[in-house]
């Protein structure tokens, strides 16, 4: 095995690249769902008509 895979800073790299690429894509899921929904004064008139 390459001793770049014994390396600490390699390990690090890739951690905080795997925690943005997670963070973007909840940040992604925030974004449609929030996107997806009626506005705030849809929802109000949405609520009346019911």
């Amino acid at each position: 095995m390459s001793p770049l895979w014994h390396d600490e800073g390699l390990w690090i790299a890739l951690g905080v690249t795997l925690v943005t690429i997670v963070a973007a894509l909840v940040m992604r899921h925030v974004f449609i769902k929030i996107l997806k929904d009626p506005a705030p004064d849809q929802r109000k008139e949405l609520s009346d008509n019911e």
